[in-house]
């Protein structure tokens, strides 16, 4: 099954109140078909960039118990996708143990691929964040 996984990572403050959020949906030939979960994570006290690896790791756990076998993986953040597709080395070592634990995740799919898109197209995966972070901290 080919899903696509819509993530997002946040903090207020860097680092601040955190967490972490996955939206997947099936794939319908090239577009987003249905909606099959949101999930997120808090994080407590946290940085952007480790919300955004969590947000990675929560969505590709999810997938995989929903059966997915092909990811798209989509976010706004051009750092972990520029990471995650070896533009860049990983030189924080917080983030490198997440790293880490993404590409032992992809090893239960026959493909993964990550893209960067400009937040106004992350909103949803957005919006699980916030609601996780105002959950935890209110607004």
């Amino acid at each position: 099954m080919k899903l696509r996984i819509y993530t997002d990572g946040g903090s207020r403050g860097n680092p601040g109140p955190a967490a972490s959020g996955a939206v997947i949906k099936s794939i319908d030939g090239h577009a987003d078909g249905e909606t099959l979960a949101h999930v997120s994570k808090w994080l407590g006290k946290d940085t952007n960039n480790q919300a955004e690896y969590t947000a990675i790791i929560i969505g590709l756990q999810r997938a995989k118990t929903l059966g997915g076998t092909e990811i798209d993986m989509v976010m706004d953040s051009e750092l972990a996708v520029r990471q995650l597709n070896g533009i860049y080395k990983v030189k924080n070592p917080d983030i490198a143990k997440r790293f880490v634990e993404v590409h032992n995740l992809i090893q239960n799919f026959k493909k993964v691929t990550f893209r960067h898109v400009r937040r106004e197209f992350n909103k949803e995966a957005d919006a699980v964040v916030n609601k996780c972070i105002d959950e935890h901290v209110g607004k």
